[in-house]
This record gives C-alpha cells, sequence and structure tokens, in this order.
C-alpha cells in the first residue's frame, strides 16, 4: 500500500483550488483532487498569531509523484510556504488502487 498516498494542501480562494486541482489532474499527478471548505485555519506566522478562511483540496495519487506535485503546486501557489503533506493510504478498495494507477501513469 506505500504506493499510494493521499497529499493534502490549502489554498487562499476557491479559484486558486481549482486552478491546482486541475492542473495536478490534467497533468496526470494525480487522478482525483476533492475540494473541500471553506475552513477556518490558525496558526502561527512570524511571531504572530493568525486566522484566514482556505480551502483544502485532497490529491489521490502514487507516493512516486509527490516531488512532482510539490513543484506543481508551489508553481501556481499563492503563498511563499504552502502546506503540502502526503499521507500513505494503509488499505483501499483494490478497483479504486488500480484506477488511481491507471489515471497517474
Amino acid at each position: 500500500m506505500d504506493e499510494f498516498v493521499m497529499v493534502y494542501t490549502t489554498a487562499g480562494s476557491d479559484e486558486e483550488a481549482e486552478t491546482i486541482a486541475a492542473a495536478l489532474v490534467e497533468e496526470k499527478l494525480a487522478a482525483c483532487v476533492n475540494i473541500l471548505g471553506p475552513i477556518v485555519s490558525i496558526y502561527r506566522w512570524h511571531g504572530e498569531v493568525e486566522q484566514a478562511r482556505e480551502i483544502v483540496l485532497l490529491a489521490k495519487t502514487r507516493s512516486a509523484l509527490f516531488e512532482k506535485i510539490c513543484e506543481k503546486v508551489k508553481s501556481l501557489h499563492s503563498y511563499d510556504t504552502p502546506c503540502i503533506v502526503a499521507y500513505p493510504v494503509a488499505a483501499g478498495f483494490a478497483p479504486y488502487l488500480d484506477w488511481i494507477r491507471e489515471e497517474t501513469a
């Protein structure tokens, strides 16, 4: 199962989220990207506690594509330091995982 990951990132607007999601799918870096939100994020940035409205993206992909996904997200993102993290898929419905593999080949 270490072949598959869910990549979590956030965006500052609906438009930015849709641009990133479309690029990841069009370039076969992700089989699917879910866009969730809005959410409220509270975080520390440059010594200050901040609060912002953000949009969550969850990309279904293969771990081998993580570095390429990072580069693509960074190139389209408005943040200096976007959150881009991958969570391993511990188990999954075999036909669905086959679909992810095919769509990201």
